[in-house]
């Protein structure tokens, strides 16, 4: 198993993630299966295993806790978040935290992230009325927590402001990061703003949910001339293994098979050679198939609106590749005059775009789009619902 340093600790470059445990024909967690695998995890070396409160229906914690009760507490670390991104109604951190406790079976927290910083959620997590930060800062001082970071999904941007505002209490970051999101989601700026921070940085979605598992075969021949034995997936975490500010990639993994495989590929370190990478960032490229937005923000300029339209053809080109509520979060929080239905189609963007972009139907094919995509806020809501119901049913 490859480790990394951080401080005083190892922890193993593949980290256990419980968001996508293996289930039953009636969607249930497969309890035999999922202890199988944090046993055979942990005996081949992993040492980072991740839950949060809302993974399948509240229950992740509570099988995860159960599964990592069975071995000693020294052999595991353990690492859940704080679900602020979902606050709708009266949230106490205190009773969330004390039940998360009592789920997991333990008296403590390894690592306890600030569940998904973005646009709108910052404002909840920063909030006074709520004082979510105070409380867990205060936690990590009782011992409760040893590590206290967060995760987002949130801009560059956000990033920076929210840092600026707690980024002294922050001890690590998690964000999507891959070699597709290394440019389409600005992954690459993010890298290096938690770089410049000095801010280690835990990875998920390193296969994109998947999408990264399986590519076009005429793109997976570009790759075998460099490693004609490497899949598809090998090459995302050899990608994640070059970096050297990665110090733990989390993936899902749903059965033992998929275990196994990623048991093999962390069991020795072979990070990619720049003429590698560069034939990876071109199969990126050749995946994307949007409308090729530089991000040069000409556009803007003359936008009587105000839109932030690169941004929202980087969405689009997101969404063309993959359905994802995380993509279309920070519009959907947005007010009706920066939609992308706000566009009056005057036409001065397509006109100063050095690309010849018509921005207007782009604008279109996405407000078409983002109604595909279920609001976040509603799903959070069926979340908390559920939650609730489990709740009284014990």
């Amino acid at each position: 198993m490859i480790y990394r340093s951080f401080g005083e600790q190892k922890l193993s470059l593949l980290g256990f993630g419980a968001m996508r445990l293996p289930t039953l024909p009636d969607g249930q967690i497969d309890k035999a299966q999922t202890f199988q695998m944090v046993d055979t995890a942990i005996a081949r070396g992993i040492n980072y295993f991740d839950t949060a409160q809302p993974y399948h229906g509240g229950m992740s914690e509570v099988v995860l806790g159960e599964a990592l009760s069975r071995h000693r507490r020294e052999d595991f670390y353990l690492a859940t978040k704080f679900p602020g991104h979902q606050i709708f109604s009266e949230y106490n951190p205190k009773e969330v935290f004390e039940e998360q406790l009592k789920k997991c079976r333990v008296d403590y927290f390894d690592f306890y992230l600030l569940h998904n910083v973005y646009e709108h959620s910052m404002g909840v997590y920063t909030d006074p009325k709520w004082g979510i930060i105070d409380y867990f800062v205060e936690q990590k001082k009782q011992g409760k927590i040893r590590h206290l970071g967060f995760s987002t999904h949130g801009s560059v941007e956000t990033m920076r402001a929210f840092l600026d505002i707690a980024g002294e209490h922050m001890d690590f970051c998690q964000i999507q990061l891959n070699y597709l999101d290394w440019t389409l989601q600005d992954a690459k700026a993010k890298y290096e703003l938690l770089k410049a921070y000095n801010l280690p940085i835990f990875v998920m979605e390193p296969v994109r949910g998947g999408k990264l598992a399986s590519l076009p075969e005429e793109e997976m021949e570009k790759l075998r001339r460099h490693r004609p034995n490497a899949d598809a997936v090998e090459w995302c975490f050899r990608f994640l293994e070059t970096l050297p500010r990665v110090n733990l990639v989390l993936s899902g993994m749903s059965n033992m098979a998929q275990l196994e495989d990623n048991l093999e590929t962390f069991g020795e370190e072979k990070p990619l050679s720049e003429a590698e990478l560069s034939t990876l960032f071109q199969v990126a490229e050749a995946l994307k198939g949007g409308v090729p937005c530089t991000a040069c923000g000409y556009c803007m300029e003359g936008c009587p609106m105000g839109l932030n339209i690169p941004r929202m053809l980087a969405t689009l080109n997101d969404l063309t590749f993959a359905k994802s509520v995380n993509v279309c979060m920070w519009l959907q929080f947005s007010p009706a005059d920066q939609q992308p239905s706000a566009c009056i189609e005057c036409g001065k963007c397509v006109r100063t775009c050095p690309q010849g972009i018509d921005v207007p139907a782009s604008l279109k094919a996405l407000s078409e789009k983002m109604k595909t995509v279920p609001s976040w806020a509603e799903i959070s809501r069926q979340r908390e619902e559920a939650q609730k119901r489990m709740r009284e049913n014990k």
